[in-house]
């Protein structure tokens, strides 16, 4: 999966007032995209001596020993060299690699957290970022904002030596997928599991089995990963406004997806080798 960089480490510890160095990455956004240069394999972004001295670099965190920050300042024109993309265009057509990959995924996170709360959602005056911890605080009410992270489930759902495998019905994403969802508040993982099962296919399901988590993703999200068996009918009744195409696979049949980065892609994989916790 992206995150599993070893040798490489992702270090997302707050470090207030550090400074971007010569060659430290520096993410630039358009709208959904960033600014990338490279070939397939070959994902490049631009450092900091890249840039206008005079634009102003936030900190995010560190991959091994060098500096990631951002842009604060959007829509910069692209470079020489350069160009925009959105992150499912670097993922599928530059394909890493694997630990650029993570740090753009991580990266987007963040920039979309404090892109999204550049006003207090209390009193709507302008807020500023926190000398002291990953944090925008508000100067006139004092309310303090912390990142978000949107807790969503990811489900392998078994019959015998059969998954469930899935299509998304509104967007062109060509692989099979597994059912998905956000918890929803209130709801506990489990819960979320049964309810999206059930809407998304018209299953019931029973015997849980937690399996990993997947820490990044486009929309803030942590994904948990869960085994199942269908609990009684095997008759698939899919929401045609969630999902487009449902069915059962045998674990021969089973074909990955585009890339092995995804808790997805790993989950089919495992069941295909008859390797999911029991």
């Amino acid at each position: 999966m992206i995150q599993e960089i070893h040798p490489h480490e992702l270090h997302n510890e707050f470090l207030p007032g550090k400074e971007a160095k010569a060659g430290d990455i520096v993410i630039c956004v358009k709208g959904d995209s960033l600014m990338v240069s490279g070939e397939p394999g070959s994902l490049e972004f631009p450092r900091r001596s890249n840039l206008p001295e005079a634009m102003d670099c936030g900190y995010l965190f560190s991959l091994d020993a060098e500096g990631v920050y951002f842009a604060l300042k959007e829509g910069v024109e692209a470079l020489p060299g350069f160009r925009y993309m959105t992150l499912r265009e670097i993922r599928y057509e530059l394909k890493g690699p694997l630990p650029l990959m993570y740090a753009a995924y991580t990266a987007w996170h963040l920039i979309s957290w404090y892109r999204d709360n550049r006003f207090c959602g209390r009193c709507g005056h302008s807020t500023r970022p926190s000398g002291k911890e990953r944090a925008l605080v508000c100067p006139e009410c004092g309310y303090v904002i912390y990142p978000r992270i949107a807790p969503a489930v990811i489900v392998g759902v078994t019959h015998g030596d059969e998954i469930l495998l899935t299509k998304y019905a509104n967007r062109n994403i060509p692989f099979y997928a597994l059912v998905a969802g956000f918890v929803e508040i209130g709801e506990t993982l489990e819960e979320c599991v049964a309810r999206e099962v059930m809407e998304e296919t018209g299953l019931r399901v029973r015997n849980l089995r937690y399996y990993k988590s997947q820490p990044w993703g486009s929309v803030q999200n942590l994904l948990m990963g869960f085994y199942c068996d269908v609990d009684g009918d095997t008759a698939i009744r899919l929401d045609r406004t969630e999902l487009k195409e449902g069915l059962w696979v045998k674990r021969e049949d089973i074909v990955g997806q585009l890339d092995d980065w995804s808790l997805t892609h790993h989950m089919m994989m495992v069941f295909k080798e008859g390797k999911e916790p029991r």
